[in-house]
């Protein structure tokens, strides 16, 4: 059996207003918070920048976004890891250049050094989740970093849907997948559908985990946002941690803010790959017509 890796996952579930400053400086406030009690990898919740714009279609809300790496967020971030020796994964609007914006994880080693970016995958267009208007989809691919507390791999809200994208950052070495999102029910639905659209959201983000012998680590936000006009989106919170074989072992509240701190073994990562092997018995030979729309 491989020797213990213990290490702490810190989640930073939280409310955003519309001051992008405050909420900068909330969330740093808050991953002090979670370095205090010993989290060394850390993650923001989607765009926690600013509350989530998405919800219409507004050209005037394209100046929230910023560069990356060169942004302050990311600054502020890498200023923050470095102080703390403390690995982020930091969920930003990014712009790219005049017309091209992503919605982007920046990804910061312990001793403040800038990995690299995720950007979002699969980009929906739902009522009050009009994401296309803003995002091009990413074009980086699917990929893992080598921290200095382990292999991690990010994907956005969207993309937990996929379990293409859970597999392809699994099979690039990621020991933890992170998921940064911003879910929540539409309140004239949720009597209705509230309960089986969040058991569907985290089923299908546990059997990530267990497809892929993996930690399954999701940020989501709190709180009622509504746009002028509108019911809004009520944020369900219940971020989690699911370890290798798909179990809950922490989660957060539906509504209060809170800095979920879990320590998991990534040992059990190896133990779990090799006695439920899934990656090897993968038929390869077998799965060509996955990149086809549909087979006829």
């Amino acid at each position: 059996m491989a020797a213990s890796q213990k290490i702490k996952l810190g989640l930073l579930q939280t409310w955003a207003d519309a001051d992008p400053v405050s909420n900068l400086k909330r969330t740093l406030q808050l991953a002090h918070a979670a370095a205090d009690q010993g989290a060394q990898i850390i993650s923001t919740q989607e765009l926690f920048c600013s509350q989530y714009f998405c919800q219409s279609e507004d050209h005037a809300n394209f100046a929230l976004a910023e560069e990356i790496p060169n942004g302050p967020s990311t600054q502020a971030f890498c200023e923050f890891a470095k102080a703390r020796g403390v690995v982020i994964v930091a969920s930003l609007f990014e712009k790219r250049t005049a017309g091209i914006y992503h919605n982007t994880a920046a990804v910061i080693d312990a001793d403040g050094t800038y990995l690299g970016k995720y950007r979002k995958m699969h980009i929906p267009d739902d009522p009050l989740f009009y994401e296309k208007f803003y995002f091009t989809p990413g074009d980086l691919g699917f990929k893992t970093w080598n921290t200095r507390f382990g292999k991690i791999g990010v994907l956005i809200c969207w993309d937990q849907w996929f379990p293409e994208g859970a597999r392809l950052t699994a099979m690039s070495g990621a020991q933890i997948l992170f998921y940064p999102t911003a879910i929540g029910w539409h309140p004239s639905e949720r009597e209705k559908y509230g309960e089986a659209h969040h058991s569907s959201w985290e089923t299908i983000q546990r059997s990530h985990a267990v497809a892929n012998g993996c930690y399954v680590a999701v940020t989501n936000r709190i709180g009622l946002e509504q746009p002028i006009g509108g019911d809004g989106i009520q944020f369900w919170g219940q971020s989690f941690i699911a370890n290798t074989s798909g179990q809950i072992i922490a989660k957060a509240s539906e509504d209060k803010e809170q800095i979920l701190i879990q320590e998991i073994d990534l040992a059990t990562v190896d133990v779990t790959r090799t006695h439920w092997p899934f990656l090897r018995d993968r038929r390869i030979d077998a799965y060509s017509d996955l990149t086809r729309r549909l087979i006829d």
